[in-house]
C-alpha cells in the first residue's frame, strides 16, 4: 500500500496514531486508515486497487465493535468443570489454558490423538492459519483439522485444480473487469456482498460492456446487468453445458487455442452434444434466445470474463458446476489471455490465504499435499520433525463435525474464528454434536452461538488489534497492521497457539507475526502457492505482492510476483489446461407434496457470515434488523401471505421463522432465506447436508421446503415450537463417499450416439366420445430401452373427419399433453415442455373423437433416443 500521507478522521493529537490497514470483512480487503489512541477509533477509506477509495456499510461501521459492551475481555470457564449446564464465569488465562491442556491430554490418552480436533476460519491471518495447521500436526499430532472455508471455496478450488492445475480465486487483478467487453457472473451478487467491487463493473458498463448475471433472484447486481438469466437453483451446470453445446454447433469455439493450450476437448464436446437448447430450456427455465445471446456475446467479445461464486458452487455437484463454466471459458479461449479469463469470487476476508497454508484436512502449507511423501518431507524439515510423525489426511469439515462425540470421532475440539452452530449445514444437528463433545474450547471476541456451548471461551484480539498478512481474492498478499492495542486481558490467536503449544511440550512456535511469516515462506517454497520471496518490507513498499513469488538468489533480482497467471502455460505437468466432461444431475432433494418449493440461501447487504459481528453493529442492525424470506407474489397470494407477515419455513431437518419479503425479484417456485441469523431463524438449520464427492461442499443452495403463514407482522420473530422440530438424525459413523454416476455416460463418440424414433402412420378412427380417449394402434406405443434416455421433440397430426378430435400423449399410463386437431385440419407442436424420458418409460398415443364420428387420423410423434 502506498506510504502517502493519510487523512485522519479526527485531529491527530499526541496520543493518537493513524495506521494503514484493511477492512476485516470480505475478500476485497479494502484499504483503510484507522486513527486510534483515544477510543473510539475512526477510519477513512484509502485508494487501494480493489476499493478505489470506496467502502461498504460493513467497512464503515467496523470500528463500532472494538469497544462493544458485549466484547469478551476475560477468559470464561464453566463454574463446574465438565458441566455445561453450569454458568460461564470469568477466569484467569492460566486456569483457562490449564483446562484446555488437561482436556487435550486426557482425551488423547483415552481415545487417541485424532480424538482432539481443530476447526478454523477464513478470517484468520495467514500467520494464524499456518500456525493452526502446524499446531494440529505437530503439537497435537492429529489429523482432525478443517475450517469453514470448506463451506465456501472448496468446489471452485476443486474445479480450478483439476482444470488449471492451481487454485487462485482470481488469476488476474480485479481491475481487469473494467476492461472486459463481456462479464458473466454466475451465482454472484457483488452489489450486496462486496459493493466496492462494483466500481470496476460500472466502469465496464460505462464503456458499453455487456454484463450477464445468472441468478434465480433479480438481485441488485442483476438489475444493473444487460442480461439476467434466471435458472432454477441447481441447474447452472446444465446451463453451462448448453452454452458450450451452442458454441460447438455454431462454430464459436476457439479451435486454435484449444489445440495449442488444452487437452481433453473431444470428450467434453461429446458430453455436451446432448445439451441441445430445447432440453436446456426445459431443465433450467432459461429461454433459448437468452442462451444464444449469451454465448454469441462471449465468443465475439474482444475480452471476456466468466466468474462463478457460491450460488453455483454450494451444491452436491458444485465442483462439476464450476468445471462446466471453466470448460466453456476454455473452449472460447479465455483463460490466460490478457483481459480475459475464468475465476471465482472468494468470500471470506482471508478465504484465499486461509486455504493455502494448512487448515484443510488434506493440505500442508503452500498447497502441498499431506498424502505426498515429498511434500511431507519438505514441510517436516521446516518444522524440525520426522515426516513419519505427521498425521495422514483427515475428515472434511462437515464430516468432522458430524462425527463429534462418537467412537472414532473428535471428543475434544478447539474452534478459532468460526461459528459453526450457525454456519454449518443442518445446523441443529451440528449443535447436537457439539453438545456430545467431552470438551469444547472456543476463541472469539463475542459470545457467539458456538461459544455459548463451550467449556472454555478465550477472548481474542480483533482485526485492528493484531498484525499479520492476508491474501485477497486476487492472490495479492497484503499487511494487516496493528492500529491499537487490544483491551487488557485479550490475546491474539497467534499468541494463543504459541502458548498452548509450549504448554503441550511442542517447540518452534512463535507469537511474532513476522517470524511466523518467514517460516511460512520457507514451508511454502517450491509449492504451488509459493510465498518464499515475499517479505513484510516488500509488501510495505507497494500495494501488496501477488503469489506465486519464489525466493531468488541473494545476488539476483527479486521475483516481481505474479498478478496474472497462465499467460504462457497452465500449472499442469504438460502446461495445458484440462477439459473435464461433467453432466447435470438433479438436486439431491426434490420438491414433493409435503415440501413443494425450492429453498436457496445467501447473504444480504448489511450482514456478514454468521452475523456474530454485524448483528451486534448498531448501524447495520438499523438497516437489517431481522431476517426476511423472499417469496414471489404469486406464491405469497396462493399461501395467504402478505409483506412483513411471519412465515415458517420447514424442511426435513428443521423449522425456522422469518419476516416475509414479497417480491417479484425471485422465481415463483423458489424461496430465499439469509443465513446470518441463528436460533429460531437459522437458515442453515434447514439446509441439505448432502456433500459434493470431490470438494465435500454441502448443498447449501438447494433443498425442498414448505412455507406456512404464522401470523401478522411482529417486532420480534417468535421461535418455532420446539415440539414440532424434527429430532436431529442419530450418530452414525461416516462412510466413504460412493462414486456418483452422472445422468449420462461421460464418454461418448462424436457426434453423440443418438437414434431417432417415430410413432407415425395413418390410422382409422371411430369416436366413442371426447371424454373417452383410447389407444389407437399398437404401433403408437414405445418403451425407452434400459440405460437410455429419450425426449419427445415434436408432434404432427392430421384429421380427415368433419369434427374436432384430439390426440393424447400418455406417459406410463398418465396423460401429459393433449393436442386438439380441428375438423379436416392439422397441427404441428414443438414439444419444449416434455421432460426427459428415462429407460423403462412407456410412451403411447391415444385419441378421442365425438361419438360415432369416423375417419382417418394422421400421426407423427418424433423422439430422439440417447
Amino acid at each position: 500500500m502506498s506510504a502517502a500521507p493519510v487523512p485522519s478522521a479526527v485531529p491527530a493529537g499526541p496520543r493518537t496514531r493513524t495506521t494503514e490497514t484493511h477492512c476485516p470483512y470480505c475478500s476485497l480487503q479494502c484499504g483503510m486508515a484507522v486513527t486510534a489512541g483515544d477510543r473510539p477509533a475512526t477510519l477513512v477509506p484509502l485508494d487501494f486497487p480493489t476499493n478505489r477509495g470506496g467502502l461498504c456499510a460493513k467497512g464503515w461501521s467496523a470500528p463500532e465493535l472494538l469497544d462493544h459492551p458485549e466484547r469478551l475481555t476475560r477468559p470464561l470457564v464453566r463454574a463446574v468443570p465438565g458441566d455445561r449446564t453450569s454458568p460461564l464465569v470469568e477466569s484467569t488465562w492460566d486456569e483457562a489454558l490449564d483446562r484446555v491442556v488437561a482436556a487435550v491430554r486426557r482425551t488423547q490418552a483415552e481415545h487417541g490423538r485424532d480424538a482432539v480436533g481443530c476447526f478454523g476460519g477464513g478470517s484468520l491471518t495467514n500467520e494464524q492459519a499456518y500456525q493452526f495447521g502446524k499446531f494440529a500436526r505437530v503439537a497435537l499430532r492429529t489429523s482432525a483439522i478443517d475450517y469453514n472455508g470448506r463451506f465456501c471455496m472448496s468446489s471452485a478450488a476443486g474445479a480450478a485444480v483439476r482444470g488449471l492445475g492451481l487454485d487462485r480465486g482470481l488469476p488476474f487483478p480485479l481491475s481487469d473487469l473494467a476492461g472486459a467487453d463481456v462479464v458473466v457472473l454466475v451465482g454472484s451478487n457483488p452489489a450486496d456482498t462486496m459493493p466496492p467491487a462494483m466500481q470496476h463493473l460500472d466502469a465496464g458498463r460505462a464503456r458499453g460492456a455487456l454484463h450477464v448475471v445468472v441468478d434465480p433472484r433479480r438481485t441488485a447486481t442483476a438489475r444493473a446487468a444487460g442480461l439476467h438469466l434466471q435458472p432454477l437453483p441447481g441447474t447452472d451446470l446444465a446451463l453451462a453445458n448448453g452454452l458450450l453445446h451452442l458454441a460447438v454447433a455454431e462454430g464459436l469455439v476457439d479451435e486454435a487455442y484449444v489445440a495449442a493450450r488444452t487437452t481433453g476437448f473431444e470428450a467434453v464436446r461429446d458430453a455436451v452434444a446432448s445439451y441441445w437448447p430445447d432440453r436446456v430450456e426445459r431443465i433450467t427455465g432459461v429461454p433459448v434466445a437468452q442462451l444464444r445471446r449469451t454465448v454469441t456475446a462471449l465468443a465475439r467479445a474482444g475480452n471476456a470474463v466468466v466468474l462463478t461464486a457460491r450460488g453455483a458452487e454450494q451444491h452436491r455437484s458444485g465442483t462439476d458446476t464450476a468445471t462446466a463454466w471453466l470448460n466453456l471459458a476454455l473452449a472460447l479461449g479465455l483463460p490466460g489471455r490478457p483481459g480475459s479469463g475464468w475465476g471465482t469470487l472468494t468470500g471470506q476476508g482471508n478465504g484465499q490465504g486461509g486455504r493455502e497454508h494448512g487448515q484443510k484436512a488434506d493440505q500442508l502449507p503452500g498447497y502441498r499435499r499431506l498424502a505426498d511423501p515429498a511434500d511431507r518431507a519438505h514441510v517436516a524439515a521446516v518444522w524440525g520433525v520426522d515426516p513419519a510423525d505427521l498425521p495422514l489426511p483427515g475428515r472434511s469439515a462437515f464430516e468432522l463435525l458430524d462425527a463429534l462425540g462418537t467412537d472414532g470421532g473428535v471428543r475434544a475440539l478447539l474452534v478459532l474464528a468460526s461459528n459453526v452452530a450457525v454456519s454449518a449445514p443442518d445446523a441443529r444437528r451440528v449443535v447436537s454434536r457439539l453438545g456430545d463433545l467431552d470438551f469444547l474450547a472456543v476463541s472469539d471476541f463475542f459470545l457467539s452461538e458456538t461459544a455459548e456451548l463451550a467449556d472454555v471461551v478465550l477472548p481474542s484480539a480483533m482485526w485492528a488489534e493484531e498484525s499479520g498478512t492476508m491474501t485477497n481474492l486476487e492472490g495479492r498478499v497484503i499487511r494487516r497492521r496493528r492500529a491499537l492495542d487490544p483491551p487488557d486481558g485479550v490475546r491474539d490467536d497467534l499468541a494463543l497457539l504459541a502458548e498452548l503449544a509450549q504448554r503441550l511440550g511442542a517447540r518452534g512456535f512463535s507469537a511474532d507475526p513476522e517470524t511466523v511469516f518467514a517460516e511460512l515462506g520457507r514451508a511454502s517454497a517450491g509449492g504451488a502457492a509459493d510465498y518464499s520471496g515475499i517479505t513484510y518490507d516488500r509488501i510495505d513498499a507497494g500495494q501488496g505482492v501477488f503469489w506465486p513469488c519464489p525466493a531468488t538468489p541473494d545476488d539476483g533480482p527479486a521475483h516481481p510476483g505474479t498478478p496474472r497467471l497462465f499467460t504462457e502455460r497452465f500449472a499442469t505437468p504438460d502446461g495445458r489446461a484440462r477439459f473435464v466432461p461433467v453432466h447435470h444431475v438433479e438436486a439431491h432433494e426434490q420438491p414433493d407434496d409435503e415440501y413443494p418449493y425450492v429453498l436457496t440461501t445467501g447473504r444480504v447487504l448489511a450482514h456478514y457470515q454468521s452475523g456474530t459481528q454485524t448483528r451486534r453493529t448498531r448501524s447495520l442492525q438499523l438497516v437489517a434488523p431481522m431476517p426476511r424470506a423472499e417469496l414471489h407474489p404469486d406464491l405469497a397470494r396462493r399461501l395467504g401471505i402478505a409483506h412483513d407477515d411471519v412465515v415458517e419455513l420447514a424442511t426435513r431437518r428443521g423449522r425456522a421463522r422469518f419476516a416475509a419479503a414479497v417480491t417479484d425479484a425471485i422465481r415463483p417456485d423458489t424461496v430465499f432465506a439469509p443465513f446470518h441469523w441463528g436460533g429460531g431463524s437459522s437458515a442453515n438449520a434447514l439446509t441439505d447436508p448432502a456433500l459434493d464427492p470431490v470438494s465435500r461442499m454441502p448443498a447449501f443452495k438447494v433443498c425442498a421446503v414448505a412455507v406456512t403463514r404464522v401470523g401478522g407482522p411482529a417486532e420480534r420473530l417468535p421461535a418455532p415450537d420446539a415440539a414440532g422440530q424434527p429430532a436431529p438424525r442419530p450418530h452414525a459413523r461416516p462412510t466413504p463417499p460412493a462414486p456418483r454416476s452422472p445422468s449420462r455416460s461421460p464418454r461418448r463418440s462424436h457426434p453423440v450416439r443418438s437414434s431417432p424414433r417415430f410413432l407415425q402412420g395413418v390410422f382409422p378412427l371411430t369416436g366413442e366420445g371426447l371424454a373417452k380417449p383410447g389407444p389407437v394402434d399398437p404401433a403408437l406405443r414405445y418403451q425407452v430401452p434400459a440405460g437410455a434416455t429419450a425426449q419427445a421433440l415434436y408432434f404432427r397430426g392430421g384429421n380427415s373427419t368433419p369434427e374436432l378430435v384430439y390426440v393424447l400423449l400418455v406417459r406410463d399410463g398418465e396423460p401429459v399433453r393433449w393436442f386438439p386437431i380441428g375438423a379436416k385440419g392439422d397441427v404441428h407442436v414443438p414439444l419444449r415442455v416434455v421432460e426427459d424420458l428415462p429407460g423403462g418409460t412407456v410412451v403411447e398415443l391415444h385419441a378421442a373423437a365425438p361419438e360415432g364420428v369416423t375417419g382417418e387420423l394422421v400421426v407423427d410423434l418424433g423422439l430422439v433416443e440417447v
